[in-house]
């Protein structure tokens, strides 16, 4: 992975290659920012940029061999951690060293995926993963060997917020004192799910989402589109390239997601004193109920943002509008004004009440199922 392949972040960029041509290079770093904003590729590279000696921003001036290593992800000083779980090939102590085949393939395909993509390739998304002790214990004996080209090594683990707490106690000493010439970058959307001796002993390195010339930029050149229509996708991408990659391919799960969106609030907007329209949402609660945990947090993640696109077009901010839904005979228009000041924060708090319990593995169907009667109340609020 190439600086030069990398969206946008040019000041990141430029922070990185010039800490390595100084000989400032911190031991652990914590790269922070949210989905599609390049935390992944931007390890990756300033890995490669370090690894092969290399000293331009094109980031392709070193070693050729190892450069050719890391077209295919395989340098042996490159080491991987990333939330795992049990599948019908592993049915137990899942590593990530266990799982490189499938990581490496949807990192060629798409590296600045999502959680939501990882689980998809494995297969898994009825579970929710993790990066657990037995993962520690990998990493650990992954460390404890020599440099196999006589330089550094670098452990990356991505989705660090999954590390759960007995992992992350037992690489507390390590990430403090790791063994000589070995970098640690922990890529995270939500540091605020880290713990905190975790973060203290990490150098903090925040991404903004991308601006909309950047990802526009990034589709004309990785997809040969036209300027008309990467202008509309970078819009609607909302600073996420994983997002916009998935528009151009038409298989983003935003799709799916809204049918059912506005399945639900229709069918609330019904049935208040209306008992038949109540079963109709009881069969919805039990539709989406069947589907796997980390679908349904990803769809609850994006009602909340729809709720709040709404919000934004009702209170006249247009700028900030990207929503622009599929739905015939659907207007985000005509459903703004129905959520407004005074049940957006309960609406808010619904869906985040529902996202916690399902994380927790409570009965999606009575979640949701409460979740829908609460819309129908606060759906028919009156405006202040």
């Amino acid at each position: 992975m190439l600086f030069s392949e990398i969206i946008g972040q040019t000041h990141i960029k430029s922070h990185l290659t010039k800490s390595v041509d100084n000989n400032r290079i911190p031991h652990a770093q914590l790269f922070v920012g949210p989905e599609g904003s390049g935390t992944l590729p931007m390890a990756i590279a300033y890995a490669q940029y370090v690894l092969c000696k290399n000293n331009n921003a094109e980031n392709n001036t070193g070693l050729e061999a190892c450069n050719l290593k890391f077209n295919n992800l395989s340098h042996p000083d490159l080491h991987f951690a990333f939330p795992v779980t049990t599948t019908d090939l592993v049915k137990k102590h899942p590593v990530s060293k266990l799982f490189m085949t499938e990581w490496r393939t949807l990192l060629n395909a798409q590296p600045y995926c999502n959680l939501f993509d990882w689980y998809a390739q494995l297969g898994v998304d009825n579970k929710q993963g993790e990066i657990r002790v037995d993962e520690a214990q990998d990493i650990l004996k992954s460390l404890a060997l020599k440099s196999y080209e006589g330089g550094y090594k670098v452990m990356l683990i991505w989705m660090a917020e999954k590390m759960n707490t007995a992992c992350a106690n037992k690489l507390l000493k390590l990430i403090e004192e790791p063994p000589n010439k070995t970098i640690f970058i922990l890529i995270a959307e939500d540091e605020e799910q880290i713990i905190s001796t975790i973060k203290s002993r990490c150098q903090l390195l925040n991404f903004p989402p991308l601006g909309e010339e950047a990802i526009k930029n990034g589709l004309i050149e990785k997809f040969n589109i036209d300027d008309v229509k990467a202008v509309k996708i970078a819009h609607q991408a909302n600073g996420n390239f994983n997002k916009a990659c998935d528009l151009i391919h038409q298989n983003s799960e935003d799709t799916l997601f809204e049918t059912w969106f506005i399945t639900w609030v229709r069918a609330a907007f019904k049935a208040k004193g209306n008992k038949a329209v109540v079963n109709d949402l009881m069969v919805w609660s039990e539709t989406i109920a069947k589907t796997g945990r980390e679908t349904q947090k990803q769809f609850l993640q994006f009602c909340m943002q729809f709720f709040r696109q709404a919000l934004l077009l009702n209170f006249n901010a247009k700028p900030l509008v990207y929503f622009e839904p599929q739905t015939e005979k659907f207007k985000l228009e005509n459903f703004a004004p129905f959520v407004h000041e005074n049940n957006i924060i309960d609406i808010t708090k619904a869906l985040e009440d529902a996202l916690y319990h399902i994380e927790r593995n409570g009965s999606a169907k009575l979640i949701l199922t409460d979740l829908s009667i609460q819309l129908t109340r606060f759906l028919h609020k009156k405006r202040g």
